[in-house]
């Protein structure tokens, strides 16, 4: 009986682990409220952006600051955590952008775990693992590199209807983490 109470509690504890829910807020800030290291960071990498924004990201857990904007003809996001240091680098992308063998085997894991699914937006991320130097360098060459991973935004069926979720593949397409996404919270009235 105690194995049967110990065997359930780990389950449990196992499953929530695997689909946190994603409480996470995004709006639009003014360069002034943006980190200054951060700032700095961009004004020395990024050149000849178009259309640059600034967003504070608000999530359960933490407080994050994100740039996007384009340049060469593909939409970038990098974000910084809260004392203005990078985090990672994304690259907006199509399903024909990812290598055939990757791209099978997360749709493989999606047909396996969703009784259907539609795939709302891929990005190429770039995580702050090597030196910033390199990470920017790797980022705006858009090179496919081993330690490259793909966020998706899903619109998956599972049994109690549709729900969104965002999912964390590594670059041979073997599933890290998925988190279960909210709604946008909309502050004025959408027509």
């Amino acid at each position: 009986m105690k194995y049967k109470i110990l065997i359930l509690i780990l389950f449990c504890g196992c499953n929530t682990l695997l689909a946190q829910v994603k409480h996470e807020r995004e709006f639009r800030i003014k360069k002034k409220e943006f980190p200054s290291a951060a700032h700095d960071l961009l004004k020395d990498k990024v050149v000849a952006a178009k259309k640059l924004k600034y967003y504070k990201e608000i999530d359960s857990s933490k407080i994050s600051y994100e740039a996007k904007f384009r340049k060469n003809k593909l939409w970038y996001s990098i974000e910084f955590n809260e004392e203005g240091d990078l985090e990672d680098i994304e690259i907006s992308i199509k399903a024909i952008d990812v290598p055939n063998e990757t791209y099978e085997a997360i749709q493989n894991y999606l047909s396996t775990n969703f009784i259907s699914f539609k795939i709302k937006k891929i990005q190429q991320q770039y995580t702050a693992d090597d030196s910033i130097d390199a990470t920017f360098k790797n980022a705006f060459q858009n090179l496919m590199l081993p330690s490259v991973n793909y966020e998706l935004v899903v619109d998956a069926k599972k049994e109690r209807g549709y729900e969104q979720f965002e999912i964390l593949f590594n670059a041979e397409g073997t599933f890290l983490k998925i988190r279960k996404s909210l709604p946008p919270n909309y502050d004025h009235v959408l027509y």
